[in-house]
């Protein structure tokens, strides 16, 4: 996955054909979001793991660089995506994943999704006013039309983010297991 990240020889040897097809599940999913490839690569590591790992065992095994890595787990931690866990007799820090599809949305929809929905109230003020100083008439209320439909459209994902978050939260089949242990999701 270095160079060529189709090329699972050298740094990828230690991972199995199981584990190579769950990170590359988790980098075409944090592509959809707009996140870099490392970030679904060191999650999908960490979510295939036995046991807790560390900076050098991620870029070892994933055939990174040591910057991807720290990026990608500062940013994992940031959403409350990785945990460092203490490992007794070790000095370094040791990474697992977070396992609450809960807690992930929360991280995710509270670090990413809210400050762009913030600013971009913002951002449509400001078009606002641009619009105020166009001046053909027919395309100033064009342009105010389809300011009115963003307005709208971000109303009502204000209106649903809550709801989306309560649900998260308040359903409880999202955190419990099956009789046979095994979580429903």
């Amino acid at each position: 996955m270095a160079a060529s990240r189709t090329d699972h020889t050298k740094s990828s040897a230690a991972l199995s054909p199981w584990e190579i097809s769950t990170i590359e599940l988790f980098t075409r999913t944090v592509n959809l979001i707009g996140l870099p490839r490392s970030v679904g690569e060191i999650y999908g590591l960490l979510f295939c793991a036995s046991t807790p790992q560390t900076f050098d065992m991620l870029s070892e095994r994933l055939g990174i660089s040591r910057g991807s890595v720290s990026q990608g787990l500062k940013f994992l931690r940031q959403l409350g995506a990785v945990k460092v866990q203490y490992v007794a007799g070790s000095r370094k820090d040791h990474y697992v994943p977070e396992l609450s599809i809960k807690a992930l949305v929360q991280g995710f929809v509270r670090d990413q999704f809210t400050p762009h929905l913030e600013s971009g109230a913002e951002r449509l003020d400001a078009i606002e006013g641009l619009i105020e100083s166009e001046s053909d008439p027919a395309l100033r209320a064009h342009a105010t039309q389809r300011i009115n439909t963003l307005r709208t459209w971000q109303g009502r994902v204000q209106k649903l983010m809550p709801i989306m978050m309560a649900a998260l939260g308040g359903i409880n089949f999202l955190n419990q297991s099956s009789e046979s242990g095994d979580a429903v999701i």
